[in-house]
């Protein structure tokens, strides 16, 4: 606790309050709050790789993820890969609901609709600051889970080819992803957040028109061009429940050889 929680490493938001109030409150509370001692920051260093876990489940579930480079300060690269997984989507077999998901991405269109064996199949991201991941993570029966995994790599593979996605279901994702952010922020508790989150990672924080505008201008080839970038790191992998038919990492990486 007192290594961590210190003074320059601590932003505090608001919305929907005056400054000096806050500041009139904050103060008497966090003035004494001691300024730790400098540390230097570690590189985030990607590698990839295979976990596996063997429990007793009647499914399988598998992530299969890339980095996301630069990862939140690179910022266009981070808008391009916000509007990718709207535009991949996905969800549960028993509800299309939700973000970056429905009956117009492309993980439901060509997945869900198609195998009835799987239960989950939705595109994820974890992101921080210099590095993230991005990829498909899937849910079946064992028995399908080798053909689920070639479905994730197959999907994956097309977003970084020209000419498989549309300028049809581009627009349509860039106007979705663009419709939930302004759906978000009319909530002053995640406007708070965003404000915290954008202080610890910029500095500062950037007008909602500076986001907007970039994924407006995102083209199929900005699509083409982050998606083979990503697709040349490593692949991480990981498994849990029933893992004997899940294909071997060697073979899944060899899939991705192209782009390295």
């Amino acid at each position: 606790m007192p290594e961590n929680y210190t003074a320059d490493r601590l932003v505090l938001a608001a919305s929907g309050v005056d400054h000096q109030h806050l500041l009139d409150v904050a103060e008497p509370l966090l003035s004494d709050w001691h300024k730790g001692s400098p540390m230097e920051r570690p590189k985030s260093t990607y590698t990839g790789g295979d976990f596996r876990h063997t429990a007793e489940s009647d499914m399988t579930h598998v992530a299969l993820a890339f980095e996301v480079p630069g990862g939140w300060l690179e910022e266009r690269n981070a808008t391009i890969m916000t509007v990718i997984q709207t535009l991949m989507g996905g969800g549960g077999s028993f509800s299309s609901g939700g973000p970056g998901k429905g009956m117009h991405s492309r993980l439901y269109l060509r997945v869900l609709t198609k195998y009835h064996a799987v239960q989950a199949f939705s595109a994820f991201s974890n992101v921080y600051d210099d590095s993230g991941l991005f990829g498909i993570y899937l849910t079946t029966p064992p028995d399908f889970v080798g053909k689920a995994v070639e479905v994730a790599m197959q999907e994956l593979i097309a977003i970084a080819t020209p000419g498989k996605v549309t300028e049809v279901e581009l627009t349509r994702a860039k106007n979705s992803t663009i419709s939930s952010v302004l759906m978000n922020l009319e909530s002053r508790v995640i406007v708070a957040e965003d404000i915290g989150r954008q202080l610890l990672t910029y500095g500062c924080r950037k007008p909602i028109d500076h986001f907007l505008q970039w994924m407006d201008e995102i083209t199929l080839d900005d699509v083409t061009a982050f998606a083979q970038k990503m697709l040349s790191s490593q692949p991480t992998m990981a498994s849990w429940g029933d893992v004997n038919e899940v294909p071997p990492y060697e073979f899944v990486s060899k899939r991705f050889q192209m782009f390295r």
